[in-house]
């Protein structure tokens, strides 16, 4: 089982490494023509918990015209008044989700997630000690759920799937768990984490 002090290490080290996997497969199509990518940031909380820490994870409200009903980390834009992918990661994961900022202990970084649809996500790692308040926003949210990160770290739980899309074969990694599916950029930033950790 990974202590928190262990996961700091990994963290601290991975990034000194770089040792990554990339982002989604198939290419931006706007790479080509030298658009600019979307800065985002999400918060991938660790939760201390008797039998193992526990990922922080949100459905997202069936009602949202993007995302509807997927698995993700609190997380968005960066605005331009946020002083750094730090203070978004925090301000999303309360506005999403009601964590206040002071209950969370950042641990590290992950290295930048390039995403098809143009954004560049920075995930931000952060460790939460219970007991903790959550009030899911729901014109965003419509659940807020753990996951083990024992699951996760296990790569045979690492499902691989692709789609066509005109000239463009798009490969992206799937995690079933339970009777819900984490996919997309979500699946990957899990399967990057995994990698450093396991490291």
């Amino acid at each position: 089982m990974l202590s928190r002090e262990a996961i700091a290490c990994r963290l601290r080290a991975g990034v000194a490494g770089a040792r990554w996997l990339p982002g989604d497969q198939g290419g931006w199509p706007g790479a080509a023509r030298g658009l600019p990518r979307t800065d985002a940031a999400v918060l991938i909380g660790l939760v201390e918990r008797p039998g193992g820490p526990q990922v922080l994870l949100t459905e997202r409200a069936t009602h949202l015209r993007d995302h509807a009903g997927q698995i993700s980390f609190p997380g968005g834009r960066v605005e331009p008044d946020d002083p750094s992918v730090l203070a978004t990661a925090l301000r999303e994961a309360q506005e999403e989700i009601g964590l206040d900022p002071f209950q969370v202990e950042i641990l590290g970084e992950l290295a930048r997630y390039d995403t098809a649809t143009g954004f560049r996500i920075h995930p931000v790692v952060g460790w939460l000690r219970p007991p903790f308040e959550l009030r899911p926003d729901p014109h965003e949210v419509e659940d807020a759920l753990e996951l083990p990160l024992a699951f996760v770290l296990d790569p045979a739980n690492h499902r691989r799937q692709s789609f066509r899309r005109g000239p463009l074969t798009r490969t992206y990694y799937v995690l079933p768990w339970q009777n819900r599916f984490i996919w997309g950029a979500t699946a990957g930033i899990l399967v990057n984490l995994s990698a450093l950790l396991r490291s």
